[in-house]
């Protein structure tokens, strides 16, 4: 794994990264989820957890995105839709154990931890497609040659 520090200030509004892949960062978790185009723009309006149905549908359409780009050879492609998988299950998680999302309160006390069965339904089904990608070989291979070319 790098060590390299993400870098937020990159101008992420101007950069193509599937036209310049050695801008993107893997970095750590999900980090620039969000922000890495063309990327964020097609696997977003696929990306939901309400319940375990919709994540089931959204995690097989987006694993459908991760083996496209796979075929076509994109790594950041590839990267970005494993975030979105792991954001899915990160992001359910939170709202299973928080209501409405919120570990702290405005004074920045720690809510009380709850359990909400449908969320948690959710972020299992996100899980197990998350633990079949860092799983995967021929992603593992890529990763690193990425990180290793480009950092």
């Amino acid at each position: 794994m790098s060590s390299k520090t993400f870098d937020y200030e990159q101008d992420f509004a101007s950069i193509d990264f599937r036209a310049h892949p050695e801008r993107y960062q893997v970095g750590r978790g999900e980090q620039g989820v969000l922000l890495v185009e063309p990327y964020k723009s097609e696997i977003l309006p696929y990306w939901r957890y309400k319940n375990e149905e919709s994540a089931n549908a959204s995690a097989e359409k987006i694993y459908q995105l991760f083996e496209e780009y796979r075929k076509k050879d994109d790594f950041v492609g590839m990267d970005m839709a494993r975030k979105f998988i792991q954001m899915g299950y990160t992001r359910a998680r939170r709202y299973a154990n928080y209501k409405g999302g919120k570990k702290y309160d405005e004074d920045r006390n720690l809510n009380p931890r709850g359990n909400d069965p449908v969320k948690a339904a959710a972020a299992t089904v996100f899980k197990g497609w998350w633990d079949r990608i860092r799983a995967d070989e021929d992603y593992l291979r890529r990763k690193k040659a990425h990180q290793e070319k480009w950092g």
